[in-house]
């Protein structure tokens, strides 16, 4: 763990350049791509095009995106949190080049999409930090992103995200509801794009 900790940062691009090299296999399980973030930590200094803030909500970056994968940015101002959500049954790996966020996981006991109706149980929280790039648990795959609002700083996180999807299933636990949204970029290789989160 301390050797990741100060191991050294590398640009964007190097990160990129290694996941473009990679098979489309590669991205059907999740220890190929976890490893890949374990060893290239991303220096801050290189995602400077890519992060836009927003104080009403997080903010969602393309990096880079092929039929495997996408490389998204996403940056989140004090107490921001993502929806509790699912991928499209889609693999995802983070990592945080800025901030202490926490992964709140979630199990589905009973959903009906048409009905918009749901029941989830919270199942465990995971801590996401420089030095501790997570993959999402494709058998319970449902989760939220906290930037907790008590570490009091703005985050960066990155998400790999395998064979690209424009939409996922968002969910309220506390309500029993869940239902379709698309998805929208802030940003599309570092340019600002038009439309709302």
């Amino acid at each position: 763990m301390s050797e990741l900790a100060t191991a050294t940062r590398v640009p964007v691009d190097v990160l990129v350049e290694k996941l473009r090299l990679l098979p489309g296999s590669a991205f059907d399980g999740t220890e190929q791509i976890l490893s890949l973030l374990e060893k290239l930590p991303v220096a801050v200094t290189s995602l400077a095009p890519y992060l836009t803030w927003d104080r009403q909500h997080y903010t969602r970056n393309l990096i880079d995106k092929t039929e495997f994968y996408e490389l998204i940015a996403i940056c989140w101002e004090v107490g921001q949190f993502s929806s509790v959500h699912n991928h499209r049954d889609q693999n995802c790996w983070m990592a945080a080049p800025v901030g202490n966020l926490l992964v709140e996981n979630f199990h589905v006991e009973f959903q009906d999409i048409e009905a918009g109706m749901c029941r989830l149980q919270a199942s465990n929280t995971v801590e996401l930090t420089a030095a501790r790039p997570c993959a999402v648990d494709p058998r319970e795959p449902v989760h939220r992103v906290v930037n907790p609002r008590d570490a009091n700083q703005r985050a960066v996180t990155l998400h790999v995200y395998s064979r690209p999807f424009d939409s996922c299933v968002v969910y309220s636990p506390e309500q029993g509801t869940c239902g379709d949204i698309r998805l929208h970029y802030n940003t599309v290789f570092g340019k600002a794009v038009g439309g709302s989160q």
